[in-house]
């Protein structure tokens, strides 16, 4: 089952949550980019895959575009674990992270794809999964940095049904705000992105134990710093979240070794894609250490995502980012209804992107490489 051609689509959907745009990577967040990659076979048989992600998106195509697409022509599909290998290799010097890693994650989801469409069978299916039909989802808030904002928006999550809360709040004043919005019920965790040193997160952990968290999540900077993470782990009160940003099955092994994690979060669109998920999963499993996947974005990897929380964590609400989508190619599938998300049981990922909405939305026209 040979590779024959590589494309790329980008697109921007609009979308709103509620208040007023968040800044993210200094401007104004309003539109969801999404980079997806379809991978043709000479068998018929296509795969859909997401590259990480929203402001690095065109950086990441450029990527799939000039050295990781034209490589891929003329091999075997079905070779997952060894173009996953090879494929690293031949790009490491390039970079161990960042877009070179997340075009290869959307390559590794969109060969997944492909066997699961081969196979007949949902990828959770092919990976030894029996979900229920739909799970639990936590509402995965934008940053609004004051407690009015912060109090409706937390206030709307749990209307629509939300019974668990994450936060990307870095001040004391606005969890404060949350947690009296939504009451002793809701779980509450609050996601930082790396914005403190050692001392300033321990500090800030022993602040933020009042407010009953379930996890904090990247309060270290830099994120590699695991020994760091570890000291706040033990000196903080707060069971410690991270893996986002982790580039692969090594950093977790460093971060596992140094005792730093509670949740493990590796996150398919930038960690490698469905086969480093896996490597992690089992390393956590035997340093005793819950994983539930990371999830912030709405392209193939949102439906991967549900995939491998079937096999991983389905005892775990599942992260969605908490904005209405003005569309999506992939209609209902993205839709959290009263608080839970469906899992896909179409084979592969469970559906292939309507071409109408890619259309509509792109930010230029797609990329094909052919053989």
């Amino acid at each position: 089952m040979k590779i024959i051609a590589v494309e790329t689509h980008l697109i921007g959907v609009p979308f709103s949550t509620g208040a007023a745009p968040v800044a993210f990577s200094g401007v104004g967040w309003t539109a969801m980019y999404t980079l997806l990659m379809r991978v043709v076979t000479d068998e018929g048989l296509e795969g859909w895959g997401e590259g990480f992600g929203h402001a690095t998106c065109p950086a990441t195509r450029a990527v799939i575009d000039t050295q990781l697409g034209p490589a891929l022509l003329g091999q075997d599909a079905r070779d997952i674990a060894g173009l996953h290998h090879r494929m690293g290799q031949m790009l490491h010097m390039f970079g161990r992270n960042g877009p070179h890693l997340y075009a290869r994650s959307a390559l590794d989801t969109a060969l997944w794809d492909i066997a699961g469409k081969a196979a007949g069978l949902p990828l959770w299916r092919l990976l030894g999964a029996a979900p229920p039909a739909s799970f639990a989802a936590y509402a995965s808030l934008l940053r609004y940095g004051d407690r009015g904002t912060i109090a409706q928006a937390v206030a709307r999550a749990v209307s629509q049904g939300y019974g668990d809360l994450k936060l990307h709040e870095v001040l004391v004043e606005p969890v404060a705000a949350a947690r009296e919005a939504a009451g002793a019920g809701p779980k509450i965790m609050v996601d930082t992105n790396c914005p403190w040193t050692v001392d300033q997160a321990i500090a800030m952990a022993r602040q933020l134990r009042p407010y009953d968290l379930t996890w904090l999540e990247e309060p270290v900077w830099p994120p590699e710093d695991f020994a760091g993470l570890a000291r706040v782990r033990r000196e903080g009160g707060i069971p410690i979240a991270a893996g986002e940003n982790a580039c692969g099955l090594m950093d977790f092994r460093n971060a596992f070794q140094a005792g730093a994690l509670d949740i493990a979060q590796p996150s398919v669109a930038k960690i490698g894609g469905v086969t480093e998920m896996l490597k992690v999963a089992g390393l956590a499993e035997a340093f005793g250490v819950r994983l539930i996947p990371h999830c912030a974005y709405f392209g193939p990897g949102f439906l991967a995502s549900l995939h491998l929380h079937a096999r991983l964590a389905p005892d775990q609400p599942f992260e969605r980012l908490f904005v209405d989508l003005e569309a999506s190619p992939y209609h209902e599938l993205v839709l959290a209804t009263n608080g839970r998300v469906n899992v896909p049981d179409g084979p592969g990922l469970g559906r292939d992107p309507d071409p109408a909405v890619l259309a509509r939305y792109a930010v230029s026209a797609p990329t094909v490489l052919r053989a």
